[in-house]
């Protein structure tokens, strides 16, 4: 399941301290670098756009959605392959999420191993 020999920034955006928690760890334990932020607003103002080579971001936060944000940086051009991770998600935000593009779409709970597939591919497009 290691993702060896990979530099590439993976930012996490979810509201919610143990998602983010575990995300990290969970790449980590892959070997994968990454960033996590509280908020889409967070993630924005940190600069790390242009560093980040996947983005796991959850649908429903506070603030700027994780569909708002993916909207913004699609406005910048600044494309970068996002997963979008939610418990709330339905066909249509699926659809929405995956025409903009989005490389994956989860359902909380989601598989581990499926996240860690997903980022993997996203980091290797």
């Amino acid at each position: 399941m290691a993702i060896e020999g990979n530099t590439k920034l993976v930012a996490i955006v979810d509201d919610d301290d143990s998602v983010r928690s575990a995300l990290h760890g969970l790449l980590k334990a892959v070997g994968v670098p990454s960033r996590a932020f509280a908020s889409a607003e967070e993630f924005l103002n940190s600069g790390q756009q242009h560093q980040t080579a996947c983005l796991i971001a959850d649908i429903r936060m506070a603030g700027i959605s994780g569909l708002e944000l993916q909207a913004r940086l699609n406005a910048e051009h600044c494309r970068i392959p996002t997963i979008f991770i939610t418990a709330h998600g339905d066909a249509q935000m699926r659809m929405q999420a995956l025409r903009a593009g989005a490389v994956e779409f989860l359902a909380k709970p989601f598989d581990d191993e499926a996240l860690v597939e997903s980022v993997r591919a996203a980091l290797e497009s």
